[in-house]
């Protein structure tokens, strides 16, 4: 059976990574899916290995106007949106004494005024008992040294979720979020590191979990296709924890 039938799911984020892996997994459960990001080739990419007449929109959620817009396309090409997944993301680190205002403005810029924009210009585009998703990350509650603006802006996403559930209940729109630990996405591999670099980072990162290894970012899309579906519809304003027991470790 599949899960998503005849629903329309957008992805913001949905050209790589995690945001592609869950796109792909809608469109086998039946959805329409549109994804959106800043690159049109990659998206046109993502599009023809999603399927089911997926359409990728190039739109940047750091700059509002383009969000409105990403809607209204969905809206001309499959009808009001039963699934949204706020993903686009960006991951700066860096230390306290060194992180300069132009990081902080981008961070908070994409991952926290861009996901409350993303939710808000999404509203006259979705349907009664639509399911919102919001990632947000494990380091969000576990005070990471290097990755302060990061984390706060992964925990103010929670407070977003939580908020954004009270004041959409009469809608019985429901608003969760998905924290994943350390995941083998595409983002590991820019910035030119060498091969033996990237294993390093990928050996101390499986070492911060219990279960001593990286996430697949197909392992994280089952988890946005729970609080997409009807299985988690009396969840409101949670967080699935998907971080291979590195909040406990």
């Amino acid at each position: 059976m599949k899960k998503l039938k005849d629903k329309v799911a957008v992805v913001t984020g949905g050209n790589s990574g995690i945001g592609l892996a869950t796109a792909i997994l809608f469109a086998e459960n039946g959805a329409k899916v549109a994804i959106t990001g800043r690159d049109q080739e990659t998206l046109d990419l993502a599009a023809e290995k999603i399927g089911n007449h997926a359409i990728g929109i190039i739109s940047d959620v750091s700059k509002i106007e383009n969000i409105a817009a990403q809607y209204k396309t969905v809206s001309d090409n499959f009808g009001k949106i039963d699934v949204l997944v706020v993903n686009a993301g960006v991951y700066i680190a860096g230390a306290l004494a060194d992180f300069t205002e132009a990081q902080f403005d981008q961070s908070s810029n994409i991952n926290f005024k861009g996901v409350f924009f993303s939710v808000q210009k999404a509203l006259p585009y979705l349907n009664d008992g639509a399911s919102i998703i919001l990632t947000s990350s494990s380091v969000s509650d576990m005070g990471v040294a290097g990755v302060s603006v990061y984390s706060a802006t992964k925990a103010a996403v929670y407070a977003l979720a939580k908020a954004f559930s009270s004041e959409l209940a009469d809608r019985s729109i429901r608003v969760n979020i998905i924290s994943p630990g350390p995941v083998e996405t595409p983002i590991m591999k820019r910035g030119g590191a060498t091969e033996e670099q990237l294993q390093g980072v990928r050996a101390m990162a499986s070492g911060t979990t219990l279960i001593g290894r990286l996430a697949a970012p197909e392992e994280i899309a089952e988890g946005f296709l729970y609080l997409a579906s009807d299985a988690s519809k009396y969840m409101l304003g949670g967080e699935l924890l998907l971080d291979g027991g590195m909040r406990i470790k």
